[in-house]
């Protein structure tokens, strides 16, 4: 029977687009649900932080009535505007193992960017830089992580049989968390302290709202992550609502923040305590328990691991070794707390300064995801 291909319209559609990874990795060990609550807002275009500047479609994937595949087009023109190029972008990505699937699913992803003038397809990448992005190649057999995006290995057959090639890799780290800390370390940290003249900045959540610290944090984002590949510069009024969920879920012991003598934030650290075992127990749903296990995994229980979403230095400070000092801070803290190893967010292959950083503890490369690009 032909494949139906099916645009989302109805909030019932768009619950079944952000439920059919339930279905696909049921019982995979390693596939770890994302909230559902997180992932409906995300892509419902009326709540949608990033719907101002994009243009998307949702599609889902039927045969013999029964949902195979789903697929998101996205166009962002901040983004196209500031790299210069004219890409249309496809995320959210899943489909059974079956070539006429992917095929018309991508097919749709090509006639939502030729009717924005679009040049080339490129991804898998979401809205924003908050959003998953990159497909699994390497690390299939290790659990994932709520932020990132875990994929069956065939799917990257299939997106070289559909004629895409590489346009970037990311790299994860899985970080060991030593006895002791390493001297070195310390010393370092020590010495930067003092010659830069920074200091740590306690948080509460009192703190955050009345100096506006999350927008502070988000400036520095802005700052930090400019060059990186496909970046988006978020304009200020959006920090609150990214601000809003984060907030909501983020234990603030787990945040490091370093500010200089005029008191200007020029480091930061964002990490949580992983959430992976909870997400399963709750199958990513918060009700009616899945509140009880996810609290409980953030601040009573802490599993074994914890994830370090957000790190970054002010470029004026990038050199001077300031990082360390988040880090004696935050791997002090997951000592004292039990947490055994903290897996990085996606790094770009060739960002080796922040590679390197982890040289003084025990690690080992834990993932490896790509991004592809074909011409349109």
């Amino acid at each position: 029977m032909a494949i139906e291909i099916k645009k989302v319209l109805t909030r019932r559609q768009l619950r079944a687009f952000v439920n059919f990874p339930e279905k696909l990795y049921k019982n995979n060990p390693y596939y770890i649900p994302p909230l559902v609550f997180d992932q409906m807002d995300t892509l419902d275009q009326k709540k949608g932080a990033a719907q101002e500047f994009c243009k998307s479609a949702l599609y889902l994937a039927y045969k013999d009535g029964e949902a195979v595949g789903r697929i998101a087009a996205i166009v962002n023109f901040k983004a196209n505007e500031q790299w210069n190029h004219k890409e249309v972008r496809f995320g959210w990505f899943d489909f059974i193992d079956d070539p006429e699937v992917s095929d018309a699913l991508m097919e749709k992803v090509y006639e939502f960017g030729r009717q924005y003038g679009m040049e080339s397809v490129v991804g898998p990448l979401g809205f924003t830089d908050f959003d998953p992005e990159g497909m699994l190649i390497q690390g299939f057999d290790k659990e994932s992580t709520m932020a990132l995006i875990y994929n069956h290995p065939y799917y990257n057959d299939h997106m070289t049989r559909m004629g895409f090639g590489k346009d970037t890799d990311w790299i994860e780290y899985r970080v060991f968390i030593p006895e002791q800390l390493p001297d070195r370390l310390m010393r370092i940290s020590a010495i930067i302290q003092q010659r830069c003249n920074v200091h740590m900045k306690p948080l509460t959540r009192k703190i955050i709202r009345k100096e506006k610290y999350g927008e502070k944090v988000f400036r520095l984002i802005n700052e930090c992550y400019k060059n990186l590949y496909n970046f988006t510069v978020l304009p200020d009024h959006m920090a609150k609502k990214y601000l809003d969920f984060y907030l909501s879920i983020l234990d603030l012991r787990y945040l490091s923040m370093v500010e200089n003598e005029k008191d200007e934030l020029v480091a930061f650290g964002v990490t949580m305590p992983s959430i992976s075992q909870a997400l399963k127990k709750c199958r990513g749903k918060l009700f009616p328990f899945g509140w009880w296990h996810l609290a409980k995994s953030m601040f009573i229980k802490h599993e074994e691991g914890v994830e370090m979403l957000l790190v970054g230095v002010r470029p004026d400070y990038q050199n001077s070794g300031i990082n360390s000092l988040l880090f004696a801070d935050l791997f002090a803290k997951f000592k004292e707390w039990g947490v055994k190893w903290a897996e990085t967010n996606a790094v770009l292959e060739d960002n080796f300064k922040n590679q390197g950083q982890w040289r003084d503890f025990d690690h080992e490369c834990a993932k490896r995801r790509r991004s592809y690009i074909k011409k349109l």
